[in-house]
């Protein structure tokens, strides 16, 4: 008989275990336990067809039907269960921990797997477990400041330093502006990003500060789990005010690409609210490689939207940090010294 474990479980003493997940390769993309290999028991197609089938049939019929697709398989399933388990030792879990993964974890260990778990409800009692986490108090520290403070390399370098904070743009794989795709790897979905965060945030103690960039409540075409971005509205914001010329020589810096065309469709995307006249001029520049003029016209228009929402927050909670330039390291202190003063009564 194959013994089940929870989530909790596997995250106390199996986490070291080779985790397979044995959903359809869509599934999977769409979002999925970070380090887990999949293994699909059938594809996109024969995921469909067979969940038609149970719809305008019945449930033996798609059994029947999932036998025929899984049949020829068989061999191909212990094939690559070995490659990632060859001490036969697994984990299988599928959607609510159902039929298919049972049934891959009952052909595993009837051919020659010394340990097969399987996890009760499967990845939905994951996503469960994760949302509950995500929702639990905590004492969140956001570093805010206008486009161009530097804000990641100061996530970078309290990660550095040993303590509690999570680059959320580097995990969207967006700068979260109309320029933050340049440069970047496909984004996830918004369920993995969620995955990928929550494998960094479980790891922490919520007694303890933990560090996030202020963003709004999507990163690309990423959105925050709606929990975190309600507790990072209502926490203490330390606003970086470095000065516009210190912010556009950063961009300029981080921007200056050999193929302008990009920048170009960004500057586009923005000229409603740019105007014609400095949308030309950013495109002039452009074309120039003048990217610290056109960092400087652009700034003018972050700058604005920066503020706007930052004077929707509570202004009891919002702490100014004047900086005199985008040197990481030493705004780092800057804001570990003024998080120290705020809690001195």
């Amino acid at each position: 008989m194959l013994t089940e474990i929870t989530i909790q479980e596997y995250y106390q003493t199996k986490e070291s275990w080779p985790l397979i997940d044995v959903r359809s390769p869509g599934e999977f993309e769409k979002g999925h336990i970070p380090g887990a290999i999949n293994i699909p028991l059938f594809s996109n197609e024969e995921r469909a067809h067979v969940g038609t089938v149970y719809k305008q049939r019945s449930k033996e019929k798609a059994l029947e039907l999932g036998y025929v697709y899984v049949t020829p398989k068989l061999q191909w399933f212990l094939d690559e269960a070995r490659k990632h388990a060859p001490d036969g030792q697994a984990i299988v879990h599928c959607w609510r921990g159902g039929m298919r993964s049972q049934s891959f974890a009952q052909h595993l260990r009837d051919n020659g797997f010394q340990q097969v778990l399987t996890i009760v409800g499967g990845y939905k009692s994951y996503r469960r477990f994760l949302l509950g986490a995500m929702s639990q108090s905590c004492q969140l520290q956001i570093i805010g400041g206008y486009t161009g403070s530097g804000k990641t390399h100061v996530i970078e370098q309290l990660m550095a330093g040993g303590h509690q904070a999570i680059d959320l743009e580097g995990l969207a794989n967006h700068k979260g502006s109309a320029f933050g795709a340049i440069g970047q790897k496909q984004q996830p979905t918004s369920e993995q990003f969620e995955n990928n965060l929550f494998e960094q945030w479980r790891r922490f103690d919520r007694d303890q500060p933990i560090w996030l960039e202020d963003e709004s409540c999507n990163i690309g075409k990423v959105n925050l789990p709606l929990a975190l971005f309600q507790k990072m509205r209502q926490s203490t914001v330390f606003f970086l005010n470095i000065p516009r010329e210190k912010r556009a020589e950063l961009l300029a810096r981080e921007y200056a690409f050999e193929d302008v065309g990009p920048l170009q469709m960004a500057v586009q995307r923005i000229s409603k609210r740019l105007g014609g006249l400095v949308t030309q001029q950013c495109l002039d520049f452009l074309e120039q490689r003048q990217f610290y003029e056109v960092a400087l016209l652009t700034l003018h228009y972050y700058d604005k939207t920066y503020l706007k929402g930052l004077s929707f927050r509570d202004q009891e909670k919002v702490r100014i940090i004047e900086g005199s330039d985008t040197d990481a390291e030493h705004n780092t202190l800057l804001l570990l010294n003024a998080a120290k003063e705020c809690l001195i009564p």
